[in-house]
């Protein structure tokens, strides 16, 4: 069973950043998960709000603002002692990892526009060749068809949302765009779940578990990964099983 770091260690690091990608990798975790978004000027750049304010103390959306502005901010919202962190593009995420680290790279998107963000990640992935390490994930479905129909050699899984009904994700989205994994939130999983979706040939990736008791009762269900926000802290008491 493999944990991901959730934003990278970013329960001891600012999220999203280099430096909590490579702290979780640190800290014994499997490898990271990561959130990916256009930016103004075109670019992939790894950060996870829609909006600058809450991790940066800018102003703005993302979508809106270009590459040249967003590289030079900080991200300043995380731990108490931190040292801040910039925003990095997932080129620079993808490089800077070991091809030992599994990656779950998830698409942020607002509209059609900028679910965009599906063939300009994918186009990264295969021109790095990260595609054997790398699982691509959603919540919105236009980014996961996008994806399908552009690079379908490239892992895709479906988030599962809990605050939607799950009858529709879970009969009609995931056949349709959920093709080699399935992602849901801890208290919306099941042990027979589990055994449904491996019968279907799916992982399963379980977010966000910092509980090492529930993580034990996961990994006794057979689930693929753990996502966590204290990778060192799940792994110390989950041991060295892997």
């Amino acid at each position: 069973m493999r944990i991901l770091g959730h934003r990278g260690a970013s329960s001891d690091a600012p999220e999203n950043t280099l430096a909590a990608f490579q702290l979780a990798l640190a800290q014994g975790a499997d490898g990271v998960e990561l959130d990916a978004r256009l930016c103004g000027s075109g670019e992939v750049v790894v950060f996870h709000d829609e909006r600058l304010e809450r991790l940066t103390g800018a102003a703005g959306r993302v979508a809106e603002t270009p590459w040249s502005t967003l590289g030079r901010l900080e991200v300043r919202a995380g731990p108490p002692g931190a040292a801040p962190g910039r925003i990095p593009l997932l080129s620079e995420v993808l490089e800077a990892l070991p091809r030992s680290a599994f990656i779950n790279v998830e698409l942020k998107s607002e509209s059609w526009r900028t679910a965009a963000v599906a063939e300009a990640a994918g186009e990264l992935l295969l021109a790095g060749r990260h595609e054997g390490h790398v699982v691509v994930s959603s919540f919105d479905l236009r980014c996961l068809l996008r994806l399908a129909l552009s690079h379908p050699r490239i892992r895709r899984g479906l988030l599962l949302d809990p605050d939607r009904p799950q009858l529709p994700q879970r009969a009609l989205a995931l056949p349709l765009v959920g093709r080699d994994a399935v992602h849901p939130e801890a208290s919306r999983v099941s042990e027979a779940d589990v055994r449904h979706w491996h019968a279907t040939g799916r992982e399963v990736a379980v977010w966000t578990v910092d509980d090492p008791d529930v993580a034990r009762r996961l990994r006794a269900w057979g689930v693929d990964s753990l996502i966590t926000n204290r990778p060192g802290a799940l792994r110390k008491a989950l041991g060295a099983e892997r």
